[in-house]
């Protein structure tokens, strides 16, 4: 939908795509939309909180900093939503509006804003035959082409920003499970460690067979014991193998925690790489292979010129990803946390992205790949596939 046109003379159909876009409904919110060309076709969707646009001293810094991002990213109109229920939202939304009017005037282009509020949506400028008195109701918006087209496409919208990146923890003893293989596959990496550069290799190595072998199985999501011990569910029918899963997703944990096994895996996310990952991690040459090889996989993903769209496999590695979180230690899951940022900033959800990128960085302050990739959705830049069409 990155490049779906809609008519700005009916605002029904862009209010009812921007939670679809962001992935979670806005509240209190003042919502960005970039428009490209004649034909309206949609760009960058920025969200900030109205109160931080709305302010006298901050807001204009803000709304520079939104304009140059929409500017960038080729907008040359902007279509201001902002979302409030206070008594005082409206005030503020045209605080917001005058901010991102003055900011944009020059950079991109001229700014029409909408309020959604208390059910209804009008313009926040309107004349006297362009709004009903209170405004529009929300329910007209259940009837559009573009939420009808999102719904069948199986979008699924979040009440609440905190919940588009929520992943349940799994059952205690499942967790408990990859727990005790987590600490032998740790403690096999110090002997490893010690037996020299082949030794690591080989260590090394079975934690990406172990990531690749889950994959393949899709991520199917391990229960706790029953009666005849644990299982696993996939496909609607129980599949007995949940004590090698439980291995592989503590394997793969603590292969994660190990720079070079981290990068493989990434690795393993872009199309075409074959076995690269295997030769980064064995032979003599193989640092110089990993760093070669992590910057012709991350072009892949950032580079305008070499970008490609995440293919399907994308949802199984996810699905692993949100496994290793659901049953692993908290406190450890940044390198995970953070390639499931990277996977949904790839595939243009910036709102997962960043809340995931938090996460890691709440783990691990200093996780360098977080701190890059945060930096990259602050910065608005969206993955290479989508500059590649601006």
């Amino acid at each position: 939908m990155d490049h779906t046109t809609l008519r700005l003379e009916d605002p029904r159909e862009l209010l009812a795509y921007v939670p679809h876009r962001l992935g979670f409904r806005p509240h209190e919110s003042a919502v960005a939309v970039g428009l490209r060309g004649p034909r309206g076709r949609l760009g960058l969707v920025v969200r900030v909180d109205l109160d931080d646009l709305a302010p006298a001293d901050d807001g204009p810094r803000l709304a520079r900093a939104l304009a140059e991002h929409l500017g960038r990213d080729g907008a040359d109109r902007v279509l201001l939503v902002a979302y409030t229920d206070r008594e005082e939202g409206e005030e503020l939304a045209r605080r917001a509006a005058a901010h991102l009017l003055e900011a944009c005037d020059v950079p991109v282009g001229p700014v029409d804003a909408l309020l959604v509020a208390n059910g209804a949506y009008r313009c926040l400028a309107c004349s006297a035959d362009c709004c009903p008195p209170g405004g529009r109701p929300l329910d007209d918006l259940r009837g559009t082409r573009v939420g009808a087209e999102m719904v069948l496409a199986g979008s699924v919208v979040a009440e609440r920003r905190e919940d588009v990146a929520r992943i349940p923890p799994a059952p205690a003893e499942a967790r408990r499970s990859v727990g005790r293989v987590r600490a032998r596959w740790e403690a096999a990496r110090l002997r490893a460690a010690g037996g020299g550069d082949d030794a690591l290799a080989a260590w090394r190595l079975a934690s990406l067979r172990a990531w690749r072998d889950e994959v393949a199985l899709g991520g199917l999501a391990p229960s706790p014991p029953g009666p005849e011990g644990p299982v696993l569910h996939g496909a609607g029918r129980p599949v007995p193998d949940a004590r090698t899963t439980f291995s592989r997703l503590g394997r793969v944990e603590a292969g994660l925690s190990d720079r070079r096994v981290r990068d493989a895996v990434l690795v393993t996310l872009v199309p075409g790489t074959g076995r690269l990952a295997e030769r980064s991690l064995a032979g003599p040459c193989a640092a110089a292979v990993d760093d070669r090889l992590l910057g012709a996989a991350m072009a892949k993903v950032v580079d305008p010129g070499a970008g490609v769209p995440p293919p399907p496999a994308t949802r199984r590695h996810e699905a692993v990803l949100e496994q290793l979180v659901a049953h692993g230690r908290t406190t450890t899951q940044s390198p995970a946390l953070t390639l499931l940022g990277l996977l949904a900033w790839w595939r243009g959800d910036g709102a997962r992205a960043s809340l995931l990128l938090e996460r890691a960085l709440v783990a691990d302050e200093g996780y360098r790949l977080a701190l890059l990739l945060a930096r990259t959705l602050e910065a608005g830049l969206p993955p290479g596939w989508v500059r590649r069409h601006v």
